[in-house]
């Protein structure tokens, strides 16, 4: 074993980076073993200073994260500011100054991920960032490197812990959204502004690095069609029910038919409950993927937190350890394929549309006139009718996003529609 330690430089300290800073510190000696050196943390960048972190010695505290990474005597630098910048620049300038980058920024990534790759193989460094999809499960590493000889046609997965939480007290409790997201704050699931997570922002995110890696083409975050679950209501979760269903919010990578393009999209929709990802429950993640010669895999555990997020952390700082070592690099982008990422419209699903209607004689005939002249074929219909209202329930077979929007549109515009209560796709089947 080398003597001379691999030198850290920790860039945050908050939930996920103390957590490093701690494993760290207690498994010093089985790191040290499985990489075949000892690492060191040299530095760790905060904001606030004067804040006490158990554990951590005061005299590697430091404010500025620019001088720290500019060191040139830094092997490994570990990014869990998030954000855009100053992330961007500091592992770029880390780069530049001979350290390989172990980053859990899925904001970033998802944003600007061809660039960092580009920096990173500029100068010969590595860029790993296991920890930025799902926490603790390991997903990158399996599907850049496990399935590197297989063709991965689809990415189907829960890859937010908060959202999954919501929904899932939803169908257990009849909780409406607003009671399940106040349960959610109170356990820490949620932020204080939980925008990012019940808008669909992370999960489209997580779901933009999955689709670039599964499919080897480039899709950034503004590729990805993101709807929340600010709309669900427990009418829907219930109706899914009597479904034989589910409710979850799916980030859905998919490669098209004729293999020239792919589709990547976030939203809720109602799955069966036979489907594996159906029993995913709180706040866990699972991530369903379909490939030709490997079949149908699923990775399941949790998908964020301080530990398992640090878990994924030190994987990747123990395997871009041994690479310095080795004086090598680990696997770095894989964009040759160039496909374009298809718009929503193209995609092909089913949907479960609630209409409120006008309890009277011909108004299924109506409504079914419509799906009929936009080509939307219908597998079954509810309907349920008092005192000259009624909700209509249709679920149709697959047909295009924009042959749905199409359908509404006109649906809005008959006499005897009152309005489109709610829209969900069906997936899983």
């Amino acid at each position: 074993m080398r003597t001379r330690p691999l030198k850290v430089a920790l860039l945050g300290c908050g939930v996920v980076g103390s957590e490093v800073a701690r494993i760290m510190t207690t498994h010093a000696d089985d790191l040290a073993a499985r990489i075949g050196a000892p690492v060191e943390l040299v530095g760790v960048a905060v904001r606030r200073p004067s804040k006490v972190r158990e554990g951590i010695d005061p005299a590697l505290i430091t404010t500025d994260a620019t001088a720290l990474v500019r060191r040139g005597d830094i092997d490994v630098v570990v990014e869990v500011i998030g954000g855009i910048e100053p992330a961007r620049t500091l592992i770029t300038t880390a780069f530049e100054n001979g350290a390989s980058v172990v980053s859990a920024n899925k904001a970033l990534l998802a944003e600007d991920g061809a660039a960092l790759h580009a920096a990173a193989e500029k100068y010969g460094r590595d860029l790993y960032y296991e920890a930025a999809v799902a926490g603790a499960i390991p997903l990158v590493r399996p599907l850049r490197e496990s399935l590197a000889g297989d063709k991965v046609n689809r990415v189907l997965g829960i890859v937010n812990g908060t959202t999954n939480f919501i929904l899932d007290k939803m169908d257990t409790s009849g909780a409406g959204y607003s009671e399940a997201l106040d349960e959610a704050t109170a356990l820490g699931y949620a932020e204080a502004d939980p925008t990012a997570d019940v808008e669909g922002f992370d999960a489209a995110a997580k779901a933009a690095i999955l689709a670039g890696i599964a499919f080897h083409t480039r899709v950034k975050i503004g590729d990805v069609h993101r709807e929340g679950i600010t709309e669900v209501t427990a009418a829907d979760i219930a109706s899914a029910r009597r479904m034989g269903c589910t409710v979850k919010l799916l980030a859905i990578c998919e490669r098209a038919a004729d293999g020239q393009s792919v589709t990547a999209r976030v939203h809720p929709a109602m799955i069966p409950l036979s489907h594996p990802l159906a029993s995913v429950r709180e706040a866990y993640n699972a991530v369903f993927v379909e490939a030709e010669a490997a079949g149908q895999l699923m990775f399941y555990g949790p998908g964020a937190g301080g530990s398992p997020t640090a878990s994924a952390v030190l994987g990747d700082l123990v395997a871009v350890c041994r690479n310095k070592l080795g004086e090598a690099t680990g696997p770095g982008e894989s964009a040759y394929t160039r496909l374009p990422v298809s718009p929503m419209g193209e995609v092909v699903t089913r949907y479960h549309i609630s209409l409120d209607v006008a309890d009277k004689p011909g108004v299924l005939a109506q409504v079914a006139t419509v799906f009929a002249e936009q080509g939307v074929s219908i597998d079954t219909v509810r309907q349920q009718g008092k005192d000259g209202e009624a909700s209509l329930v249709v679920v149709t077979h697959r047909a295009p996003d924009a042959a749905l929007s199409g359908t509404v549109e006109a649906l809005r515009k008959l006499d005897t529609v009152r309005g489109v209560a709610s829209i969900m796709r069906v997936e899983g089947e």
